[in-house]
């Protein structure tokens, strides 16, 4: 073979297929081949198929190959492709390549391809050339005499391995067949080789097949990949016929329901969807009254819906607008049972106590009962978490029969919760009062807006300003939904609102509101509701009978006063189920005993009391004062001491709010200026440092309710003199010594009984506050009433 120009050029090579068959006789296979590395999978003896090679830099070998006379030239599967000038390491060669011959080179866009007709394995001697071409020695293994029978069943067996690969991958069927005719069990070599290139096994697991030379050991490498390649495609046939199964299954049902409405619609018997959702949203407006602009908008939105395309994204939101806008009950309204006997059945059947706020809710439906209707009303129930505030919602809507509707406007940052999104946005929907109305298929429905004190403000805008139109009986008979664009009258709905305080509600909607409060309740009052309400349900909860466990008065009253101190209800209603749940598992223990609970019973079960009688602080300069929370009532004790008489001073602590600093500045101010006139030493204050402190430090305390307290105590520690035991009191002192009044006097009063104090001294303008609270809270209490603060002195210090 002689050596060529290096130049690259394309070379085209016709080659006449050797008149001998696939495997050349021994004496004319070549000793010296070209060496071309091949990176995705080893080309076998048995195979002949196109390989196409970058022109730069195999096209110079391609042209030695076509001058020899064998045009013949070696294959090796190399794991990594080589680099873009053909080099590659050489060492990374495997044992056995392919002698393949080849034919019909073509150019085309850069690249080499042939035809490689694979002939027999080929092992490297030695290098001729390190260099492109790669030119080595080399020699042709044979393999040995295998017994004759073994190698004939291995090769019935991959024929029929072949076989069952015929069905399942018909990608190979016409290339299988015929090769099948040309190969037999007498010739198992090409058979062997030929059967692992069918197979998807990695390059290396094939190179291993490769370079196995031995017909037996070769064999049984073979079979396991073959039998996986079949194992696979039948797999992939089964998932492939369930997927066409499931196909033919929708397609066929599709096709039958698509005749089936073709069908109908020419017997008359239904409609396409266009006409069925027209028909649906017209029957809706049957035997509604709506106003003329609103079915002026509805005809018009038909109108479009009938042009538009079912598939269609506008036919979507047409579609979804009519389907709000015809749910609403228009002109519907539901009668009311202004019964006012039934309604205080109602209220006293959900709630014990709370006389005074039956009363006003009594008095409320008598005057909706005497004008015929109930209209333009907003109620907002303020009072301590736990109280009915909710419950009361319910029992006003059941005692007038009206549907009932909660949201909870707590956390509410976004006004289109109240008000709805416009049709523009993706995803509209109108706000939560057309959504009650929906569902309470009513125009008067009782709509409840729990929390109405907790709503926040962003920059999606302020849900209390929009419920401004809302909660406004002049305005809401013209409320705008921003999704429907159409004009609601709310006026007839009795809107409930509740909160547990007044001070975040903005002033302008606490305006639109009546304002009833609830206080907490006294030990008695939460004794009745334990007996009757909250104990039968929790038996009724843990599916109990009530003859198996009940539990004694004293042991409701020491669960009351020493696990449940708060305003409400809620923290009682847990320690009862905590003891229901406790008894159970005794019941289940012992099926027939029956359970009493006493009060020696309860730190077993509910561990020790969380409160304990608090002993009244007293002493010189120690009062006991009366405070309002959003929780209830509480005494608030207050302390004054001299430090040392150094120098003039005056210091403050118990995390006091600002209202409240002052109130201390004022209080000793006027002591100091008024000392000799209630009996102590003038000159007390001038060489005094004093500091006055509010006990429970970690509390903040703020309000202009402790003034009279902090300057009685002030004037106790002036006079040396320890005031009167037993006494609470509340009240704003002013300079000149004027008391002024305060709020709250209902939760200060429960809040003195509670500690079990009996004598109050209160602002003379608060004597009416008093005087109309229940005969049942004022029995037993002696209460003062002071003007000025020297009606407070005299009490305190004779």
């Amino acid at each position: 073979m002689n050596d060529q120009d290096n130049t690259p050029e394309a070379v085209e090579v016709h080659v006449k297929a050797d008149s001998t068959g696939l495997v050349l006789p021994a004496q004319q296979l070549p000793d010296k081949l070209y060496i071309i590395p091949i990176h995705n999978r080893p080309f076998f003896p048995a195979q002949v198929l196109p390989v196409m090679v970058n022109q730069q830099p195999w096209g110079r070998t391609l042209t030695r190959v076509g001058n020899t006379e064998h045009k013949c030239l070696a294959v090796f599967f190399v794991d990594t492709p080589p680099d873009e000038h053909g080099e590659f390491d050489l060492d990374t060669l495997p044992e056995h390549g392919t002698l393949v011959r080849v034919h019909h080179v073509s150019e085309e866009g850069g690249k080499l391809q042939f035809v490689a007709q694979g002939l027999t394995r080929v092992r490297i001697r030695g290098w001729l050339s390190r260099r492109g071409p790669y030119l080595a020695e080399v020699e042709y293994p044979q393999p040995p005499n295998d017994p004759r029978d073994e190698v004939k069943a291995y090769g019935m067996a991959l024929i029929n391995a072949i076989k069952e690969l015929l069905p399942l991958n018909p990608l190979y069927s016409e290339e299988l067949k015929n090769y099948l005719n040309r190969f037999s069990p007498n010739d198992p070599s090409p058979l062997t080789d030929f059967a692992a290139a069918l197979t998807t096994a990695s390059g290396q697991e094939l190179q291993e097949v490769l370079d196995t030379v031995p017909m037996l050991k070769r064999m049984e490498k073979v079979l396991p990949l073959l039998r996986k390649e079949v194992e696979v495609g039948r797999l992939q046939k089964e998932l492939s016929a369930e997927v066409n199964k499931q196909i033919g299954e929708r397609q066929r049902e599709f096709f039958l329901k698509e005749q089936l409405k073709l069908i109908q619609q020419e017997l008359g018997i239904s409609k396409d969807d266009k006409s069925a959702d027209r028909e649906e949203f017209l029957a809706r407006l049957e035997g509604k009254t709506l106003p003329a602009p609103a079915q002026k908008r509805i005809d018009e939105e038909l109108n479009k819906l009938s042009i538009l395309e079912t598939g269609s994204p506008e036919y979507a939101v047409t579609r979804n607008y009519l389907d709000w806008a015809t749910a609403l009950p228009w002109g519907i309204h539901g009668e009311d049972k202004l019964d006012l006997g039934r309604a205080r059945k109602v209220l006293d059947k959900h709630h014990a106590g709370m006389d005074d706020i039956k009363q006003r809710i009594t008095e409320f439906l008598a005057v909706g009962a005497f004008k015929g209707e109930i209209a333009g009303s907003i109620v907002l129930l303020v009072g301590p978490p736990g109280v009915g505030k909710t419950s009361i919602g319910k029992s006003i809507a059941e005692s007038l029969g009206r549907p009932f509707y909660r949201f909870s406007v707590g956390g509410m940052r976004d006004e289109a919760e109240i008000k709805g999104h416009r049709r523009t946005y993706i995803g509209a929907m109108p706000g939560k009062l057309v959504q009650a109305l929906k569902e309470a298929e009513v125009m008067n429905p009782v709509i409840m807006l729990d929390e109405i004190d907790k709503m926040g403000t962003s920059y999606q805008g302020d849900p209390a300003s929009a419920l401004l139109e809302t909660l406004d009986p002049e305005q809401n008979v013209e409320f705008l939904d921003h999704y429907l664009d159409l004009r609601l009258d709310l006026s007839k709905v009795l809107f409930v609102c509740t909160a547990n305080t007044l001070d975040s509600i903005p002033g302008p909607l606490l305006d639109r509101m009546e304002v009833i409060r609830l206080s907490g309740y006294i030990t008695e009052e939460k004794l009745a509701i334990a007996k009757r309400h909250l104990w039968p349900k929790q038996l009724e909860k843990a599916g109990v009978p009530k003859a198996r466990l009940s539990i004694s008065d004293a042991a409701l009253r020491t669960v009351i006063e020493g696990y449940a101190r708060e305003a409400g209800v809620r923290q009682l209603e847990k320690q009862l189920g905590k003891l229901v749940r406790k008894s159970v598992v005794k019941l289940l223990d012992d099926p027939e005993t029956k359970i009493r609970i006493g009060a020696k019973d309860l730190e077993e079960a509910l561990g020790m009391p969380v409160f304990r009688n608090e002993r009244v602080l007293a002493g010189t300069g120690v009062i006991t004062g009366l405070a309002w929370t959003s929780m209830g009532g509480a005494t608030l004790p207050i302390e004054a001491t001299r430090i040392h008489t150094l120098n003039r001073g005056f210091k403050l602590t118990g995390q006091l709010g600002d209202v409240m600093k002052e109130s201390a500045e004022i209080a000793y101010s006027y002591v100091s200026s008024h000392l000799k006139q209630f009996g102590g030493d003038p000159t007390f204050f001038d060489q005094a440092f004093v500091h006055l402190h509010v006990p429970e430090g970690a509390t903040p305390k703020d309000g202009p309710s402790a003034g009279i307290t902090m300057a009685s105590a002030l004037l106790s520690l002036a006079r040396n003199q320890a005031p009167k035991k037993g006494v609470a009191m509340t009240g704003e002192l002013t300079l000149t010594g004027q008391v002024l009044p305060i709020g709250g006097v209902r939760e200060k009063v429960i809040a003195a009984r509670r500690q079990k104090i009996f004598e109050l001294i209160l602002p003379e303008a608060n004597r009416g506050s008093y005087e109309e609270l229940p005969d049942y809270l004022k029995e037993g209490l002696t209460v003062h009433f002071a003007k000025r603060y020297g009606d407070v002195a005299k009490v305190l210090f004779d």
